[in-house]
């Protein structure tokens, strides 16, 4: 993988974890791909339209960023998958979980259709 695609897919699943971008619907409506869909954490399953979450719900997102052990496996030319380590503080407590997305490069550029994130013991 180059290293032009590796940076811009960084940034790209960073800016999930950054409130300044992940509650910008005109930004995330470029990111989620028309047929997204989310295996969350918490075993429940997102739509597209579920991710959308306008400026008026902002809240500060607490995950360590960078985002640990990122890594990309080509899956074709124009498929990626990204894997990483979140970590998101809730009080005194650190949420740890492993991550996943799957990001195709389109005409318009990368766009994310689907993500998984299960807890890590």
């Amino acid at each position: 993988m180059d290293q032009d695609t590796y940076k811009e897919l960084k940034v790209l699943e960073e800016s999930l974890w950054r409130a300044e971008t992940r509650f910008d619907d005109d930004v995330m409506d470029k990111v989620f791909a028309e047929d997204f869909c989310e295996f969350g954490r918490s075993g429940k399953i997102y739509e597209r339209n579920e991710m959308l979450l306008g400026q008026g719900d902002t809240f500060e997102i607490t995950a360590a960023l960078p985002l640990r052990n990122f890594r990309l496996r080509a899956l074709s030319e124009d498929i990626v998958q990204v894997m990483y380590v979140s970590e998101v503080q809730h009080g005194s407590e650190i949420e740890t979980g492993n991550r996943s997305s799957i990001w195709r490069r389109e005409s318009s550029g990368w766009r994310l259709c689907f993500h998984q994130g299960t807890p890590k013991n």
